[in-house]
C-alpha cells in the first residue's frame, strides 16, 4: 500500500499539500497489520517508509511536519512491545489527520474576517484553503467577485473557477495569468493558498510572486492562508520540483529549453499577512 501510494502522491496533479498529508499518515496504517520481531524493527520499518513518503513530495512542509510528528512520538515513547507501538502509531495518525483537517477549518474561519460584503477579490490556481473562505462567506451570504488565474500550464484555476460556478454568492471570473494586473487595481484584496513558508519565502504554486508584486505595485493587500504546519520551525529544507516539458507544449523543443518549475518564492514583505490555524501574522 504505502509503494502505491507513494506513487499517487508523485503523480498528484491538483490535490493541495494537506489532501497529501493526510494520504500519506493514512498509508502508514498498512504497517499495523504486520509482524515485526521487535520493536526496534518495527520503528526501523516506520522510519524507512516514512522517510519514502517524504521524499515523494519534498516541497510539500506540511507533508515533512506530520510525518516527523508520526515517526517521532513512537521513537520517544520507549514501548516494550510490538502491539503498543503499533496501537500508538495508530493514535498518532489519527491525532495528526484531525489536526490538518481542523486547522484548514481554523484558517479559514480566521481569513474570512478579514473579508466583507461586496468585495472584489483575486485568487491564483487552486486552494483548499482558500475555498472554504470562500464558502464560509457565502454562508454569511456575502456577495463576492473572484477573480481567478488559470494557472498554467496545468490550469488548476479552472478547477477553482468551475467549483466557484457552483456557489450562487459567488460571481467567478476565469482570467489567463498573464492578465492580473489588468484587473489587480478593481480587487480589494488577493488571497492564495500556501505551500509552505521557509526561510522568509512564500512558496507556491508558480505564478504566485508576479501576482503578488504586481499587487504591491498597485496597492492591493496579498494573503497567503492555509495550516501552522506549512510553517515549520526547522529541520525542512524546502525542494522545488520540475514537472514535464509536456505539460507546457507537446510538439518538441528543437534548439531551445522549456523550463517547468511548480512553485516559485514570494518575500514574505510582499504580503499583507499569513493566516493560519495559529491566527493572523501581518506584514509591514
Amino acid at each position: 500500500m504505502i509503494d502505491q501510494t507513494i506513487e499517487e502522491i508523485e503523480e498528484m496533479q491538483t490535490h493541495s499539500s494537506s489532501v497529501v498529508a493526510v494520504k500519506a499518515a493514512d498509508a502508514l496504517r498498512s504497517l499495523l497489520d504486520d509482524d515485526f520481531p521487535t520493536v526496534e524493527e518495527y520503528v526501523r520499518a516506520l522510519e524507512r517508509n516514512s522517510s519514502a513518503l517524504r521524499r515523494a513530495k519534498p516541497s510539500h512542509a506540511s507533508l515533512y511536519k506530520t510525518q516527523r510528528q508520526i515517526v517521532d512520538t513512537v521513537t520517544d515513547a520507549n514501548l516494550s512491545t510490538v502491539e503498543e507501538a503499533q496501537e500508538l502509531t495508530d493514535t498518532v495518525i489519527a491525532d495528526v489527520i484531525d489536526t490538518v483537517e481542523s486547522a484548514k477549518q481554523e484558517a479559514a474561519e480566521t481569513a474570512l474576517t478579514m473579508l466583507e460584503d461586496g468585495m472584489t477579490l483575486l485568487t491564483h490556481d487552486y486552494s483548499t484553503t482558500v475555498l472554504r473562505t470562500l464558502e464560509l462567506a457565502a454562508q454569511k451570504d456575502y456577495q463576492l467577485t473572484v477573480y481567478i488565474t488559470e494557472a498554467r500550464p496545468r490550469y488548476l484555476g479552472r478547477k477553482t473557477a468551475r467549483a466557484l460556478a457552483e456557489i450562487p454568492e459567488i460571481d467567478p471570473h476565469l482570467l489567463v495569468d498573464s492578465g492580473c494586473g489588468y484587473f489587480l487595481s478593481e480587487c480589494d484584496r488577493v488571497l492564495v493558498g500556501m505551500d509552505s513558508v521557509v526561510d522568509g519565502n512564500l512558496y507556491n504554486r508558480i505564478g504566485t510572486y508576479p501576482i503578488t508584486a504586481t499587487a504591491a505595485d498597485v496597492g492591493v493587500p496579498v494573503t497567503a492562508v492555509g495550516a501552522s504546519a506549512k510553517m515549520p520551525a526547522g529541520g525542512f529544507q524546502f525542494e522545488n520540483e520540475f514537472r514535464s516539458v509536456s505539460e507546457v507544449m507537446r510538439e518538441p523543443a528543437e534548439g531551445f529549453v522549456v523550463e517547468n518549475p511548480n512553485y516559485d518564492a514570494t518575500p514574505v514583505e510582499l504580503l499583507d499577512s499569513i493566516v493560519t490555524d495559529d491566527g493572523i501574522k501581518r506584514y509591514d
